[in-house]
């Protein structure tokens, strides 16, 4: 072979790079190692800057989707089959990442005030780095990216939640939420070798295909593959019987930490169980399928009869509360993605499938918008009531109206009723699908749920507007847990709190006003 003839199939093995498709992950992680280096050198009344250009970058990155969003961009893709790629920024992709950037936006919101006792330059670029792998994660389109995504998305948060040293409640919650998420990981692993074993591929796409002709004796190790994969995302999903860690992982890890936890987590677990069963394991939907209606049945149930049982005087009980609503919250989103494996007459196939799915990311944007506007609020009476008991709440309308109502707006929204309109609109698209999938008991089950939900939060709600009085101390308030900081912290302002509180109530507002607008917004998203 001659030289130019080496150098000509060497080329070919080059991959091009999209650098505007691969933009808002990228972005994201280079604005996380400039604050990581700039830590060095910002002396520690500056430190405020590192939160000012954690905010900027995210803002960036989400300016970045504006020119992808006719979604026909992909990149990493196989020089001799160049519709394959491991890197796609389709319609999915980035509505996913807009839902991922701006939950870590508000998140950064939610943080700008709270980090004077944590190390302001390693939080900022957790933050960011776990971020930039949650935006990586809904355009990979390999298992390998996948797996790589996914645990970048991960590792930060573990450190984010038992950044507070010294704090017994942190580091126990970190360290239940690692040993969870490895053991999730180990799992995973373990389906995805398997699949590729049966498969010789890693390509999603690829995968479907060699998955409807594989040799008798891999079909075993096929399904499960398939299986175990499933298991690894329903720990990243927090979907029960895997959902031990979320109400101490949320107590322990400081609020905004929590916040994003339960909306940005959530959107990579789900985005990444949309793609291995949507996309990759599409043949095997006889498994996964009912698989995932039992677990969207059960992760509902459990989560709101252990939300049911949160006592309004115990400490932190307002966010064990939003805890185990998260967790009943996952079994909702689970409910598109099960009926995904239905034909329209309950039969077999994933016909419609893709916009079933649609059903999932409506409500996924829903929940984020509400769920971080009620973190928001609690994060404003944290300030001066730390131990964050229902009870807390008592009359909060006599001292902070607009709060109250901003509480209780986002209340009923994740309750389903008016004036939250979207949170009524998004329940009823996603019982309609089960309906429609011929999945007629997981219908009558969420609609027994959304019943049993509306008496919690309806509860707290009315918590809120109740006349103000003096409470003693619970017997289980941890001594020395109400600290001078805590007045302290009240009498500092907080604009970047107020003014996440502010977003998240008028974009549910306006998503209330026209709600069909979310689904045909989430309808596009799809594959």
């Amino acid at each position: 072979m001659t030289v130019a003839a080496e150098s000509a199939g060497a080329a070919g093995l080059v991959q091009s790079i999209d650098w505007l498709a691969i933009a808002p992950p990228t972005l994201t992680a280079v604005v996380a190692l400039i604050i990581l280096v700039a830590d060095l050198f910002v002396p520690e009344h500056r430190k405020p800057l590192l939160g000012g250009l954690a905010i900027a970058g995210l803002a960036a990155a989400l300016g970045t989707l504006l020119p992808l969003r006719s979604g026909d961009r992909a990149t990493f893709c196989l020089t001799t089959a160049p519709d394959v790629c491991s890197y796609t920024a389709d319609h999915f992709a980035l509505v996913i990442q807009l839902l991922v950037l701006g939950g870590a936006l508000l998140t950064a919101l939610l943080s700008y005030h709270d980090t004077r006792r944590l190390p302001a330059g390693e939080f900022w670029f957790l933050l960011l780095a776990s971020a930039a792998g949650a935006a990586l994660l809904p355009a990979a389109r390999d298992l390998a990216t996948l797996v790589v995504a996914l645990e970048v998305a991960s590792l930060p948060a573990f450190a984010l939640v038992g950044l507070r040293r010294g704090d017994r409640l942190s580091s126990e919650a970190a360290l239940k939420f690692f040993l969870s998420s490895v053991t999730a990981t180990a799992v995973m692993l373990l389906g995805v070798s398997f699949v590729y074993a049966a498969t010789g591929t890693l390509h999603l796409t690829e995968i479907a295909t060699r998955l409807d002709d594989v040799p008798g004796q891999l079909g075993t190790l096929a399904e499960a593959g398939v299986a175990l994969t499933l298991v690894g995302f329903a720990f990243k999903t927090a979907a029960a019987p895997f959902h031990f860690w979320v109400p101490d992982t949320y107590v322990g890890a400081p609020l905004p930490i929590a916040a994003y936890l339960s909306v940005v987590g959530k959107a990579v677990g789900f985005s990444g169980l949309i793609l291995v069963t949507v996309v990759a394991f599409p043949s095997y939907h006889a498994v996964w399928g009912p698989a995932l209606a039992v677990l969207a049945a059960l992760t509902m149930t459990l989560g709101n009869v252990a939300a049911l049982r949160q006592s309004a005087t115990r400490a932190w009980s307002a966010v064990r509360l939003l805890a185990w609503s998260s967790v009943a919250q996952a079994g909702y989103l689970l409910v598109p993605i099960a009926a995904a494996a239905y034909g329209g007459d309950g039969g077999s196939g994933t016909d419609g499938g893709a916009d079933r799915i649609g059903s999932t990311v409506a409500y996924a944007l829903m929940y984020a918008v509400v769920n971080l506007g009620a973190f928001a609020v609690v994060a404003l009476v944290a300030r001066t009531k730390p131990l964050n008991r229902l009870s807390d709440y008592q009359g909060l309308y006599a001292h902070r109206p607009l709060a109250a109502l901003a509480m209780g707006f986002f209340l009923l929204c994740l309750a389903g009723l008016p004036p939250g309109i979207i949170g009524l609109f998004a329940k009823v698209t996603v019982f309609s699908t089960a309906v429609d999938a011929g999945l007629g008991w997981l219908a009558v089950v969420m609609a027994l749920n959304v019943v049993v939900a509306l008496y919690y939060y309806l509860q707290w709600t009315a918590v809120l507007f109740r006349s103000p009085e003096e409470r003693a101390e619970s017997a289980d308030t941890p001594p020395g847990a109400v600290t001078a900081d805590a007045e302290s912290a009240a009498l500092t302002p907080a604009p970047a709190l107020t003014v996440a509180i502010v977003l998240t109530a008028v974009a549910g507002i306006a998503l209330s006003g026209a709600p069909q607008l979310v689904l045909r917004f989430a309808g596009v998203s799809l594959f």
